[in-house]
């Protein structure tokens, strides 16, 4: 559909790309920060559409990619040492680059259901990725509606959940190596050795754990709708419950929130943006392009507090 009337939002067109998440944004210019206008359009299709992806855009420099990113408000700047280390770009502290390259045969960054560093007081609003180098084909990246993770649970689910807290921790009892998948492509099933960490990828960090208690169900500072808010990555347990006391329920909560129809599944092509609502979108990305190297850069926005 194009969105609005007037000169900018005339040559702008918001695109669905599934049922009930999900689309592509055309006739954007990021060369320069957006005005107003143009931005209240972005901004109001990620809060309709959960994550958006721009497409058409001209090469962007790193410098370009953040002014874009603060347009959602205050940069993350603090390094991802919890529980992986992504490499900043030079110059560029606020940019991290996640790099798989052709030869790499073990997990890749993101390769399993979650939501960005819930373990901290604040976690990301959104994060702003650009692809710089793509796959000719995978490489793919799901998404997962949390509104409808909770608006699908029966009455009496909902009665449980609602008013619990849980526990999310960096060190990721429930999502370390093994909701992860190593690199796969058609010709290429790993081994037992793909499944051993190689030389400078997921390094996970021996710093302290850091722990915080969320919500199990958050109510969106914007639109005022629930959504389920507990992640196979970090989520760690129920507040007043032991780790196996909680997995049971998690399971099942963890299964549910990425049912097929509450997800779209993106292919990425060069150059483009991608935007995700960290609040309310579970993302995982898919690792079955062994032979191929991908490069993104991703920047990303605290919320502004703590959920409730």
């Amino acid at each position: 559909m194009t969105a609005g009337q007037g000169p900018a939002r005339r040559r702008i067109r918001v695109n669905p790309i599934a049922g009930t998440i999900g689309a592509e944004i055309e006739g954007l210019d990021l060369s320069t920060p957006p005005g107003d206008e143009v931005f209240a359009i972005v901004h109001r299709a990620l809060l309709d559409h959960l994550v958006i992806f721009l497409t058409g855009l001209a090469p962007l420099e790193p410098s370009q990619l953040t002014a874009f990113a603060a347009l959602f408000g205050d940069i993350d700047r603090e390094p991802f040492v919890h529980p992986f280390r992504t490499p900043p770009v030079e110059g560029h502290p606020e940019v991290f680059s996640i790099i798989k390259e052709a030869s790499h045969r073990s997990f890749n960054i993101g390769g399993f259901w979650h939501t960005d560093v819930t373990y901290r007081e604040r976690p990301h609003l959104c994060s702003v990725i650009y692809a710089r180098e793509t796959p000719a084909f995978g490489g793919d990246t799901m998404f997962a509606n949390q509104y409808l993770a909770w608006e699908t649970l029966n009455d009496a689910m909902k009665n449980r959940l609602d008013g619990m807290r849980a526990i999310h921790s960096s060190a990721m009892p429930h999502g370390g190596q093994g909701p992860r998948f190593a690199a796969v492509a058609r010709h290429h099933a790993p081994d037992e050795a793909d499944h051993l960490m190689e030389a400078g990828d997921l390094e996970v960090t021996t710093v302290e754990a850091v722990e915080t208690s969320h919500p199990v169900v958050r109510r969106h500072p914007e639109t005022g709708r629930k959504a389920l808010y507990v992640n196979r990555g970090f989520t760690s347990r129920f507040e007043g419950m032991t780790e196996s006391e909680s997995l049971p329920l998690l399971e099942d909560l963890w299964n549910h929130a990425v049912r097929p129809e509450f997800t779209c599944r993106y292919r990425w092509s060069n150059h483009v943006v991608g935007v995700w609502d960290n609040r309310v979108v579970q993302h995982y990305a898919v690792n079955d392009y062994f032979g191929q190297r991908r490069h993104m850069q991703r920047v990303s926005v605290h919320e502004p507090s703590r959920p409730v």
